[in-house]
């Protein structure tokens, strides 16, 4: 995107939201995360002051960052431009992202084994399932799946959303907020909800649901939603607290100190597709969208085209510096708690930024960090 035509408020979520994705793991180093970063499957909350802060920078303030990303692409890549064909999209979405996901997938098999983090039978294993799935060490390249598969159906739903009439993305969009609720009704009501079952994983809603829902809901806003900044602004800050109050006692009320539990119980609430996710992001994106500066400063437009680069590479500085905070004592790290996981972050988003930069003056380094 030339530097004259980019929407400053994407830049600004884009910096925001890559902060935000290293606060998560930030915090999961005193929950989940072996004491550095890294989740595993079952979860322990060592003290009382983990489960407030875990609560707050995760939950209350961070857990937005993945669907801010997935709305950020959605808003500038759906409708299709006039012309494009499927195949020019996926060739030039995909030799953006592919090269550099490819590079970090291979340095996460190879690099912790060489820093002593997991052994080389391990890392050579991630090696060998790379064509299946993210190495075991690169647990944040998750992400790049369904962004992957978000890409992959735009040429499908953009006719329609260039037709789509303000009430039929609504109507969407109901559909979408019912599909978030099924998390909840399969962990509280029955495993199998409309037409599951062992030979059918695939329920009345699943076409209405997930990521897809988060690129609707972008087109919507950028399209069809006219409020004035006053209303995006009380309306925004007010779903965002809401949501975000919500996950944070989720997490708060079920991380009982000390008691050992399976990481899915204690993030009971924390999927990215659940209702207070959806309001809370939803309420995040208005309150940026009232940002109306004409361009952002240097800083921030810099950190914006160079935050894929860092969200790559994050895991490979978050854990050594996290060890270094945390001290190998999840529950008395070196700092109190309440600074220490803010610390980690920003010590990772520093050096990540700092790394990127450096690495931009590379001829080529688009192929490195996007």
């Amino acid at each position: 995107m030339n530097d004259s035509n980019r929407i400053v408020f994407l830049d600004y979520i884009r910096v925001a939201a890559c902060f935000l994705v290293m606060l998560v793991h930030s915090s999961e180093c005193f929950y989940g995360g072996g004491g550095f970063g890294l989740a595993t499957d079952m979860a322990l909350v060592p003290n009382e002051a983990a489960r407030f802060w875990v609560a707050f920078y995760d939950g209350f303030i961070a857990r937005t960052c993945v669907p801010l990303f997935m709305i950020v692409s959605a808003f500038l890549l759906v409708p299709m431009k006039p012309g494009q064909t499927m195949a020019g999209f996926y060739k030039r979405r995909f030799l953006r992202i592919l090269p550099p996901m490819l590079i970090f997938m291979v340095l996460y098999c190879i690099l912790p084994p060489l820093f002593g983090w997991m052994s080389w039978e391990d890392g050579l294993h991630d090696l060998k399932m790379l064509p299946f799935n993210f190495p075991s060490t690169g647990g944040h390249l998750w992400f790049m799946y369904p962004l992957i598969g978000i890409y992959l159906i735009i040429p499908v739903v953009s006719p329609w959303l260039e037709k789509a009439s303000a009430k039929d993305e609504r109507i969407f969009l109901a559909l979408f907020a019912l599909s978030t609720f099924i998390p909840w009704i399969h962990r509280f009501i029955t495993s199998e909800l409309w037409g599951e079952c062992f030979w059918n994983g695939f329920t009345a809603l699943w076409y209405c649901s997930g990521y897809l829902g988060y690129l609707v809901m972008a087109h919507y806003i950028r399209v069809h939603l006219g409020w004035n900044r006053k209303r995006r602004l009380t309306v925004g800050w007010t779903c965002f607290l809401l949501g975000s109050a919500f996950t944070f006692l989720s997490f708060w009320q079920k991380g009982t100190p000390g008691v050992p539990m399976p990481t899915p119980d204690i993030e009971w609430a924390w999927e990215f597709c659940m209702p207070n996710l959806l309001v809370s992001t939803f309420g995040l994106f208005l309150v940026f969208s009232c940002i109306e500066r004409k361009e952002a400063p240097s800083l921030v437009t810099n950190i914006s085209k160079r935050s894929y680069g860092m969200y790559l590479m994050h895991m490979l500085f978050l854990i050594p510096i996290s060890m270094l905070v945390v001290g190998g004592d999840t529950a008395n790290p070196l700092v109190p708690m309440w600074l220490a996981i803010p610390l980690i972050a920003v010590a990772t988003y520093i050096c990540c930024a700092v790394t990127t930069k450096l690495i931009s003056f590379i001829p080529g380094s688009k192929w490195v960090i996007g």
